[in-house]
């Protein structure tokens, strides 16, 4: 039911149109697509159990677009930059995060981040590709990472 009113809000936002024919062709999609979710789940019963504080996310993601926007513009001295300092380097990076989803957000935070990328996961650690890799990155990782586990809900929760 949360599904079907999330798709259709999202349809109703997105289109833009609201006459009688693209309001019955949303309205068809959302139940096509509600009733292969529900199909899906009936084979499988795989489910994500979604289990993060919403507002702590929200301040995290506004947090994750300045970071992205310093470490742009990093990596545009580097490239620009006539002697090209580049020192790429293969790492592991610890992760707290206890929930599928928390890893995620954690791996492709490290992704979206310019200069950086997760490129294999494993239990307890990703390995991560650096650009311009510097000791002190370490740091900012682990502040990334603490950050990322704060803002799943505790088990208490």
């Amino acid at each position: 039911m949360g599904t079907g009113a999330v798709l259709a809000a999202l349809w109703l936002l997105m289109s833009g149109l609201y006459k009688p024919l693209v309001l019955g062709l949303g309205a068809a999609s959302v139940l096509l697509v509600v009733y292969v979710l529900y199909r899906m789940d009936e084979v499988d019963g795989d489910r994500v159990h979604i289990e993060i504080r919403p507002l702590a996310a929200l301040a995290y993601f506004g947090w994750l677009l300045v970071e992205i926007a310093k470490s742009n513009w990093a990596v545009t001295k580097v490239v620009l930059s006539p002697s090209m300092p580049i020192g790429q380097h293969m790492f592991s990076v610890p992760y707290n995060q206890r929930t599928d989803l928390g890893q995620v957000i954690y791996a492709n935070s490290i992704t979206l981040t310019p200069g950086t990328l997760t490129v294999e996961t494993d239990v307890g650690f990703f390995l991560v590709h650096a650009l311009s890799y510097a000791p002190e990155d370490m740091g900012a990782l682990a502040d990334m990472d603490a950050r990322v586990a704060a803002i799943e809900k505790s088990e208490a929760a």
